[in-house]
């Protein structure tokens, strides 16, 4: 990655806006939808600000982070601590297209194929995830076994697959929950990683790596290759699936 992505609640807060024009009054759009409240003068509570100015902006933007602001400067990618991604809004979901300041033309066409792709109910999807949490806490009291729980209702063609529209996924969460069997038995896929390292995977090593909870390899294992794995994934040093492990399990071995 060249840009660490964030979400950044403003919700309530002041940003700053400078700036006059269709640039500024799309920023202060952007921040109101999202929440925060746009002001034109700096204060003890403003941490973030976009420029939008046509002069001066190079001084404005090196003053503002003298004071310790985050600053996004329009059109001006290598003034900037922050840039603004092409945006797909499915409330609470929200995502966020970056290309490190490289090509706005480039996000704005992956967002509007994403567009395309995404349900409109995804929020409604979401939402209903994040009410019914509580419950599947409850029921099962590990996190790997929640993992595994919501990866079950989530996977394609699962009755909550996210990229197919789901008429009640309240019902469909309290349906699994009520229906809910023990997590079943480690899915533990090997992968022999060739002398060529990440290069010589196979698809389904790549997809594999990208949706295992557990990546069991030795000390050794080429960095390229772990990197192909979720970064939230749990990792350990061996050369087997440990006891008791739950979910979907990668081991690599040396090839």
């Amino acid at each position: 990655m060249e840009a660490l992505p964030l979400f950044l609640d403003v919700r309530g807060r002041p940003v700053l806006v400078l700036g006059d024009g269709q640039a500024a009054d799309a920023k202060r759009r952007l921040v109101s939808d999202a929440g925060g409240v746009p002001v034109e003068r700096l204060g003890p509570e403003v941490r973030l600000a976009f420029v939008a100015l046509t002069e001066g902006a190079e001084a404005a933007a090196a003053d503002l982070r003298a004071r310790g602001l985050l600053v996004n400067v329009v059109d001006r990618p290598e003034l900037c601590d922050v840039t603004v991604p092409a945006i797909v809004d499915r409330a609470p979901v929200t995502v966020a297209v970056g290309t490190a300041g490289a090509s706005a033309s480039l996000a704005k066409a992956l967002r509007e194929r994403l567009e395309l792709m995404l349900p409109s109910g995804l929020g409604a999807l979401a939402t209903a995830i994040r009410a019914l949490r509580p419950q599947v806490a409850a029921r099962h009291a590990t996190a790997a076994e929640r993992r595994a729980f919501w990866a079950r209702l989530l996977a394609p063609g699962a009755p909550l697959d996210p990229l197919s529209p789901a008429a009640d996924p309240e019902g469909a969460i309290r349906a699994a929950l009520a229906g809910a069997q023990p997590a079943p038995a480690a899915e533990v896929r090997v992968i022999r990683v060739p002398a060529a390292g990440a290069e010589a995977l196979t698809l389904g090593d790549v997809r594999a790596l990208a949706a295992a909870d557990l990546v069991v390899h030795d000390p050794d294992c080429p960095a390229e290759v772990l990197a192909l794995a979720r970064r939230d994934a749990a990792r350990a040093t061996g050369t087997e699936a440990p006891p008791g492990a739950i979910g979907r399990v990668v081991v690599l071995t040396a090839g």
